[in-house]
């Protein structure tokens, strides 16, 4: 069977699943949309949690940004998963304590103040949509190749199932969708891993082939021969970086405290029953993420690895399937500048003929190995539930700042239950739609998107987290000041570097480079704004009234660390 009637198999089957599992856990009342009614298990919350963090960023478009990048790529790695370990360690347990369904409502009430309110569920909804707009255009990608459709109407595939069990069983669908895509994303992350590594090593175990010697007896390792084929094209060795340090450890701290300020990551502790089983399940989670965290640069090796010998230099007359298959994508394409009928694939611009949209590394690794067709659609079938298991969850976020944040607290506060969830559902609807827009004209590559995202939550949510939690005295003036000022710059910032706004448009963006501040990427900008976020707070909080004295007495009771039991819900 072809790769195509493969892909229509494994994909069916996979949807067939997660909707069959939608159907099933569909959701009665609030309780159940916003938190799966509170009663998932640790094991079952830890896959869902896993399969929530891991996107289509990271299994996309990560192990593409490091085939690429080589050892400056390392900076997302390192970002998020120690952002993760941050988020599990820091913060999860208290803010389950504290018993709130959302990031809005716990800033809203730890602040005292329907404007605090306000302005987290703004910055929810921006942080949301920015990071939802990597998954749709995700979605996109695997469906342009492996449907052979375009990528916008891939979008719109996506859209209707997302849309499907995201409102129709809210978080507890969602919850029990996710544990099935985990099993799906990891199981097609790791199949062509170590089948690569065993074709290209001999060894089965992928994060050991990456830094073994090749099969062929030369007794050459493989990244000194990836080292070797980059330096002969003009590119920098692999195993260097090229970045400044101060911009790896800004995107580095900026990926970190962006991890621990994400709303759609940080519901998922709310549906566990206690504190203790929160815990649980975010250690259960860091061990499912590494799985596929300490694979992708492996994966990235023989992509990076396998291409090059594939294209450099090549006929493309003579190239395989696969190269005209993603022609037709457009995202990868040959201009024969020179014409002489072969590939040049080199480092200088001017010379270079082919341009590789990082995206498509992980999805036509298989395809460039010559793996079996039902690996490559697989690999299609993993790539869909990554991105379509984050997108629910950040359309829970969405619909559930909408619904509960904004009509229940603050507009319409004696709406009936069945009316809230109403409003969860059409909010879900609506913001589908505006998600889908971003994904058919999205702002760049998946994971580049993705981490404006992470430095838009560093900027504005995890300052008023960190200091609601463990600063009793600080009070909503400086709070709301702090996250208003953050997130304004932020969006500047990205505004001006990322897309030229203020300065010519997208095509000057590459010559703006030079005028970063301070050297530091519009990815990494998230560390700045975050502190300045940190100074304006404290600042304006030692002008203004301290809190109530009940509202220090919740914040003192929340850090009691007996509260290994049932946590309660206000």
């Amino acid at each position: 069977m072809n790769v195509q009637i493969w892909t229509y198999i494994i994909v069916g089957i996979s949807f067939a699943l997660y909707i069959g599992i939608a159907i099933w856990s569909r959701a009665g009342s609030t309780k159940e949309f916003y938190v799966a009614g509170g009663g998932v298990s640790p094991l079952a919350n830890g896959m869902a949690t896993a399969a929530d963090w891991m996107s289509a960023a990271s299994f996309i478009s990560m192990a593409g940004i490091i085939s690429f990048a080589g050892y400056d790529g390392a900076v997302y790695l390192m970002g998020w998963t120690g952002g993760y370990v941050l988020l599990a360690l820091l913060l999860a347990p208290y803010l389950r304590k504290f018993g709130k369904f959302t990031v809005p409502d716990f800033i809203g009430d730890r602040f005292y103040s329907k404007t605090a309110r306000a302005v987290a569920v703004i910055c929810a909804l921006i942080v949301s949509f920015t990071y939802i707009a990597g998954q749709m255009r995700g979605v996109g990608v695997v469906f342009s190749r492996f449907l052979e459709v375009d990528i916008n109407t891939g979008v719109i595939i996506g859209m209707i199932i997302v849309l499907f069990y995201a409102v129709l069983g809210g978080m507890k669908g969602i919850t029990y969708t996710q544990v099935a895509q985990y099993c799906v994303l990891i199981f097609a992350f790791m199949v062509p891993a170590i089948f690569i590594s065993i074709q290209m090593t001999n060894n089965p175990i992928p994060q050991f082939g990456m830094g073994g010697t090749l099969s062929d007896g030369s007794g050459v390792y493989l990244l000194d021969k990836l080292n070797g084929l980059q330096t002969e094209l003009g590119f920098a060795e692999y195993t260097s970086g090229t970045k400044s340090t101060i911009d790896v450890f800004a995107i580095t701290l900026a990926l970190m405290v962006g991890t621990a300020g994400l709303p759609h990551v940080i519901v998922r502790f709310f549906t566990v029953k206690r504190v203790k089983d929160a815990r649980k399940s975010a250690g259960l989670a860091l061990l499912f993420i590494a799985i596929l965290y300490t694979t992708a640069p492996a994966i990235a090796v023989f992509a990076k690895t396998n291409l090059i010998e594939t294209v450099s230099n090549n006929e493309y007359a003579s190239m395989p399937q696969w190269f005209s298959n993603w022609e037709e994508t457009g995202l990868l394409a040959f201009d024969d500048k020179n014409q002489d009928g072969k590939i040049q694939y080199v480092a200088d611009a001017n010379a270079n003929e082919l341009t590789i949209d990082n995206d498509i590394m992980v999805l036509a690794n298989p395809e460039i190995a010559q793996l079996p067709n039902w690996v490559i659609a697989l690999v299609a079938a993993g790539g869909l539930a990554a991105a379509l298991s984050t997108a629910a969850g950040l359309l829970l976020v969405i619909s559930s700042s909408v619904s509960h944040d904004l009509i229940k607290k603050m507009v319409k506060p004696d709406i009936s239950e069945k009316g809230e969830l109403w409003a969860a559902r059409i909010s879900a609807a609506l913001a589908v739609c505006v998600a889908g827009y971003f994904g058919i004209n999205p702002p760049g590559f998946v994971a580049a998107v993705v981490a404006l995202a992470f430095g838009l939550a560093a900027a504005s949510f995890f300052p008023a987290i960190i200091l609601g939690i463990f600063y009793k005295k600080m009070n909503k003036e400086g709070a709301i000041a702090g996250m208003v000022v953050g997130m304004s710059l932020m969006l500047f910032y990205m505004l001006k570097f990322k897309f030229g706004i203020f300065d010519g448009g997208k095509d000057a963006v590459a010559g703006l480079k030079e005028s970063w501040w301070f050297g530091i990427s519009p990815e990494g900008f998230g560390t700045i704004a975050m502190l300045v976020n940190f100074i304006v707070a404290l600042v304006i909080n030692q002008f203004t009234p301290a809190p109530p004295e009940e509202v220090q007495e919740i914040v003192e009771n929340i850090r009691i660390p007996s509260g290994a039991g049932e946590a309660v819900n206000h």
